[in-house]
């Protein structure tokens, strides 16, 4: 399981049963700052200790953001946060933007030497993007739109390890059908929470789910908090 965002944190076994290894975005939520967050550096080297690998978030704003501007945000997670990786949200999913995402992605790996990239795209992209990173989250967003979500035929390709689920607004009745889903879509590193957003409603990656330890009951040990 991955922690989705924000100075929190912690992994456990995904829907496929794997301990460890999953990523951790674990960096403020909108880019590394001007300066270094002391609870964000506290936090991170816990979860590094812990064996956890820690992400930093890249916003691409869907391809509007410069690319020397997302470069300089990544170097500052590397000097700061020492991060293993960046998820880079707010990918693009269309095919047209795809060369673009290739050049940023190879000059990312080039010039920072990063070993996992992920691609937040929140939904199924063009096949083309499963070759650009190391995952890809082809989910993001609420209980009641996942439940009834659909896997893109192209993702059997490729292994489970391979994609991401975040799912916020989870009912704590509903852990074992959302489980039930991940598996059936692939996914094997998750994020469930009963935190909600939108509208108004604000972030639901900001904190913990209340049902944490249930989940990690579920899932099994492993965890680093």
């Amino acid at each position: 399981m991955a922690a989705a965002a924000g100075c929190r944190g912690g992994a456990a076994p995904g829907a496929g049963g794997r301990a460890g290894g999953a990523p951790g975005p674990h960096t403020p939520a909108a880019g590394p700052g001007a300066r270094p967050d002391p609870h964000c550096l506290e936090a991170a080297g816990r979860l590094r200790n812990g064996g956890v690998r820690v992400l930093g978030r890249l916003d691409l704003a869907r391809g509007a953001r410069a690319h020397t501007e997302l470069r300089h945000d990544a170097h500052r997670y590397l000097d700061w946060y020492r991060v293993d990786g960046f998820l880079l949200d707010r990918c693009p999913t269309g095919g047209a933007e795809l060369p673009a995402i290739r050049r940023f992605v190879s000059g990312l790996r080039a010039d920072t030497g990063t070993t996992h990239l992920v691609l937040g795209h929140g939904t199924h992209p063009h096949p083309g993007y499963a070759e650009c990173a190391d995952q890809l989250v082809t989910f993001a967003g609420p209980w009641s739109d996942y439940r009834w979500s659909q896997v893109a035929e192209w993702t059997a390709d490729y292994p489970p390890d391979r994609f991401c689920h975040f799912v916020h607004s989870v009912p704590r009745g509903h852990l074992e059908e959302a489980l039930r889903i991940a598996r059936w879509q692939g996914a094997a590193t998750i994020y469930f929470t009963d935190r909600t957003g939108g509208r108004g409603q604000g972030d639901p990656w900001e904190a913990m789910p209340g049902y944490w330890d249930e989940i990690v009951s579920r899932l099994g040990t492993g965890v680093s908090e």
